[in-house]
């Protein structure tokens, strides 16, 4: 299994000593805050509430959120239990706050993917397809900062589309409305 997880550590330092650089660290420090706590999934979740004609959007994406964080933060990271990158990696540099919790799957990632992926289904593929680079941004701003593997961030990835498209499915029903 060792040899599965050798493509990240490589990834990680080439991150680290080809691509890192003060601007491109503050830059990546910034994407990956507006994500802290839920920041930006929560404030589009509230501003697609708020307009009647992206009120579902806003219930499914909420919704999503909500299914996102059960999973995540009270399942996967728990029973999984995946130790942080700088905590294995010892040529690795944090360049955030040390999280508390563990690494797998990512909930940065998992949070903004749950609302993206509900603006892909619900909203013009324009703005759909901006916010999945908006989340994908994140989630490699994670991987960047050295808080999360790869494979965190794509755990995100996919339990966060998932929750959306529930999300999504369950807002659809005549019963929710």
């Amino acid at each position: 299994m060792e040899w599965f997880f050798e493509w990240e550590y490589r990834f990680m330092m080439f991150l680290q000593n080809s691509i890192r650089g003060p601007l491109q660290n503050k830059i990546m420090w910034f994407v990956t805050s507006l994500e802290n706590a839920g920041f930006l999934s929560i404030a589009a979740c509230l501003a697609l509430l708020f307009q009647p004609r992206w009120r579902r959007v806003g219930q499914a994406a909420t919704l999503s959120m909500i299914l996102e964080f059960l999973v995540v933060n009270l399942v996967l990271k728990n029973w999984i239990a995946r130790v942080r990158p700088y905590h294995l990696l010892e040529d690795l540099i944090l360049l955030a706050k040390e999280p508390m919790d563990y690494s797998f799957p990512s909930g940065h990632t998992g949070a903004a993917f749950a609302v993206a992926s509900v603006m892909f289904l619900g909203m013009p593929h324009s703005i759909g397809i901006l916010a999945l680079l908006v989340a994908s941004l994140i989630g490699f701003s994670r991987i960047y900062l050295g808080v999360h593997f790869p494979t965190d961030v794509l755990g995100g990835l996919v339990v966060g589309c998932l929750t959306g498209f529930v999300a999504w499915k369950l807002t659809g029903r005549q019963w929710f409305r």
